[in-house]
């Protein structure tokens, strides 16, 4: 193509006259930008908009006059906006140079980053985070480091797949406050660079072998410290711990058994049990059981399940009221330490001493409490009477005596015991008292030799408190290490928002199907096994992932395409009747229940005088050659049936619905139809008492976000129930051989090989062709089917 030719496209997607002179130097850069428009989908619109284009333009500066294969990929990506940034075009480009032919969607997706959402508010904390840690050697350097300081905030791997141009300006920012206005300090000297030298002692990284990648072998828990290699104040303690757990893994899964589990607990599921497991070590489940007001037995059953149905067994199951005795005994004992003291404080005085403002903002003067320096007798003598129940509920707690002048909040004197006045479920009425999380989570650590205390970054703060008490009362310290959680977009996670959501009839209750609870989501029918490979290939950083819906849909129906079979299902069925053949006329054929897959074995499905086909499948309109399947002027096949059926006549009621199509089975024709379709004999049609189709609860990815609350967004479309589907009776086979413990592709360390009495109905699914992935719902009985779509055949 000559050069004006050349200019004429360039200018058509809207690049400048000065930018098409630099690319047309480059012969290769503008072979490869020619190529990439040629790729173009024939319905993008010109001028393409400016960040698209110059994440275009640098794909071609990548490519290099190369024809690349699976370029649209990318191609793709940016112009729906997947791929936003330059980092992820670079990310994405070097995996299909990798794969070539082999890259996949799914695959695609993880290495370029595809819906993970990194805030400016993230970027800003993670930036702030590597400020304090390095700030001796900014304040030396000064903005002489700025470079430095702007090359290693973009390497840290939280930040992979944040938006390098919000860096600069909130570093910028953040030195000014630290160093103030540039001076004559801060003159820049350049030195020129030497070369540097091979290093020929280390061995060729090339060499090395490849690794099947896994969460524990790489990233935060790749990093993680060895068994016996716990930071400890008094080295000596390392000995007991390495005699209880034997030089083995030891975690704890903690949650408070005061509501349902959520997807967001899924991955602290796997993140505890599974680094156990792939280590040969053990993982407690604990209930941190120190709220009695708001525990219910049916939160302790509902977190055993969902341990139980996400593959994972329990080393022990302990309760933090189990070391009632011992903790309140440490807490003694911490007084005696003059460690700790009662508090006679209101709670909004304790507010106002750890410096909270009146309008409920931190930044105040922080002052000792008034109780602060009581003799330790007696802050003994008031600690017992709190044991006793003399007082009331806020009228005294046991304050930690920490440090006050710490920039750590989690420093401030934190509460130890407060008085409640209500029975325990497993400890009666013996207490009036009850520790706090922040005084008995890492004691209780300690009395179980936990060697890996892994929690979410929320709680990066306490690992300063945990460790301060643990060493004030010379106990073991565990190490606690934060990694970031899982969260899904377009939806909530709330427990008082779920409750709203139950209470006011918006769902039909915590197990509701649009919802993202773990019992939801067990009930819409995801496979647990679906999850954790989830979870694998999203990794785990000290990054908070927030994930689309849709990249989590993705994810799951490429585990269902793999492990599930496939029926024959129509949702809105319409009566065909075959006119040639006689009332007795049967014609029996076998199909697979996974083509390709002789794991799935088959069945046989019977054709005859009457059969269904779906409403969807016909049009009158002879005329639309854009509708492939049966109409007035053409034939069409049914699926592993012989021959085509071609339409004869049709029957309609009195509003004008079509009841019946009669059609002709050409039966000496060979022509081949322009596509199949599915279809269910009348003989062996199994009717649904319902079919429930599942879609997103709220309109938007940000429920909380809508000005007039969260309720206001509910997507009224979300379930729509259909009560005149019918499905093949092969569907009884399916019931009777799920699960179908077909191997699945994915990594073996994350499938789960389900339990029935554990998964309950939910663990019968399959694939409704062209319509999507269904399970039975817990509403089935043996005489009345109720499916759930657990998603859709496509995106």
């Amino acid at each position: 193509m000559s050069v004006e030719e050349l200019t004429t496209k360039f200018e058509k997607i809207g690049l400048e006259p000065v930018k098409i002179k630099e690319v047309l130097k480059n012969k290769k850069v503008s072979a490869s930008l020619e190529q990439i428009l040629n790729e173009l989908p024939s319905n993008v619109e010109f001028p393409i908009e400016s960040k698209r284009r110059q994440l275009l333009h640098q794909l071609a500066i990548l490519s290099k006059g190369e024809v690349v294969a699976k370029r649209e990929l990318i191609i793709n990506g940016v112009l729906s906006e997947e791929l936003k940034t330059s980092q992820q075009v670079d990310e994405a480009f070097k995996y299909i140079k990798e794969k070539g032919d082999a890259s996949t969607k799914e695959e695609f997706d993880v290495a370029s980053g595809v819906g993970i959402v990194v805030t400016e508010n993230e970027v800003r904390s993670h930036i702030l985070n590597y400020i304090q840690e390095n700030k001796e050697e900014i304040e030396t350097k000064r903005y002489q480091g700025l470079p430095a300081i702007l090359g290693n905030v973009r390497k840290l791997p939280e930040l992979k797949w944040a938006s390098p141009s919000s860096f600069k300006p909130i570093i910028d920012a953040e030195l000014l406050k630290l160093l103030g206005p540039k001076d004559e300090r801060d003159v820049i000297k350049k030195e020129k660079k030497k070369p540097a030298k091979a290093d020929t002692s280390k061995p060729d990284a090339s060499k090395k072998e490849e690794k099947v990648r896994s969460m524990f072998t790489e990233g935060f828990l790749g990093d993680l410290h060895k068994v016996g290699e716990n930071p400890q104040a008094y080295p000596e303690l390392i000995k007991a711990h390495l005699e209880a757990t034997k030089g083995k893994v030891h975690t704890r899964f903690p949650p408070e058994p005061n509501g349902y589990l959520h997807i967001g607990h899924s991955k602290a599921i796997l993140v505890n049990f599974g680094f156990a497991k792939h280590h040969d070590g053990v993982c407690y489940l604990r209930y941190d059981d120190t709220n009695p007001e708001a525990e219910e037995d049916v939160y302790f059953k509902s977190i055993l399940k969902m341990v139980k149905w996400l593959g994972f067994e329990p080393f022990k199951i302990t309760y933090s009221s189990d070391y009632f005795d011992q903790l309140y005994a440490l807490a003694e004992d911490l007084i005696k330490r003059d460690k700790a003291y009662v508090c006679h404080d209101t709670a909004e005085e304790i507010k106002r001493s750890r410096g909270v403002k009146e309008d409920g903002t931190p930044g105040g003067e922080r002052v000792p409490s008034k109780d602060r320096n009581r003799p330790v007798e007696e802050s003994l003598e008031e600690f017992r009477k709190m044991k006793n129940g003399v007082y009331k509920p806020g009228e005294a707690t046991l304050r930690m005596k920490q440090d006050l002048s710490s920039p750590n909040p989690q420093m401030w004197d934190l509460i130890a015991y407060r008085v409640l006045d209500a029975p325990h479920p497993r400890t009666g009425d013996k207490w009036k008292i009850y520790p706090t999380y922040d005084f008995t989570h890492c004691l209780v650590d300690s009395f179980e030799n936990i060697t890996h205390s892994l929690c979410t970054t929320e709680f990066y703060l306490s690992r300063e408190s945990y460790e301060w008490l643990c060493d004030a009362l010379h106990v073991f310290r565990p190490a606690q290490r934060e990694y970031g959680r899982l969260s899904i977009e377009g939806t909530v996670l709330s427990k008082r928002k779920i409750a709203k959501l139950v209470n006011e009839k918006f769902v039909r209750g915590w197990d509701d199907p649009r919802l993202f609870t773990l019992e939801a989501i067990k009930r819409r029918g995801v496979p647990p096994g679906a999850i954790l490979n989830f979870i694998n290939t999203l990794g785990v950083t000290t990054s908070t992932t927030n994930i689309q819906v849709s990249r989590f849909e993705n994810s799951i129906r490429k585990f269902l395409e793999d492990s599930v079979p496939r029926l024959m299902l129509l949702l809105d069925p319409v009566e065909v009747i075959v006119d040639n053949v006689a009332d007795d006329f049967e014609l029996e054929v076998e199909i697979p229940y996974r083509p390709g897959d002789e794991k799935f074995g088959s069945r046989k499905v019977k054709f005859g005088k009457k059969i269904y086909i779906d409403r969807s499948d016909f049009s009158e309109n002879g005329a639309d050659k854009e509708f492939f399947r049966l109409t007035p002027n053409q034939p069409v096949g049914l699926l592993k049936v012989p021959h085509n059926v071609s339409f004869k006549s049709l029957e309609k009621d009195t509003s004008g619905k079509i009841t019946s199509i009669h059609v002709n089975y050409d039966n000496e024709s060979t022509t081949k139809p322009k596509t199949y379709i599915q279809w269910v004999s009348k003989a062996n049609a199994v009717p649904i008492k319902e079919t429930r189709i599942y879609n997103s609860l709220f309109n938007s990815e940000n429920p909380s976000s809508h000005p007039d609350g969260f309720l206001k967004d509910i997507n009224p479309k979300s379930e729509e129930v259909i009560t005149t589907s019918i499905v093949e009776d092969n569907i009884r086979e399916v019931m009777t051989k799920s699960p179908w413990n077909v191997v699945n592709k994915a990594n073996d360390e994350f499938n789960v090989v389900e339990d029935k009495e554990i998964s309950g109905n939910e663990i019968v699914r399959f694939q409704a062709l062209r319509v999507g992935y269904f399970t039975l719902d817990k509403d089935s009985t043996d005489g009345e089917i109720v499916l759930n779509r657990i998603v859709s055949l496509k995106a």
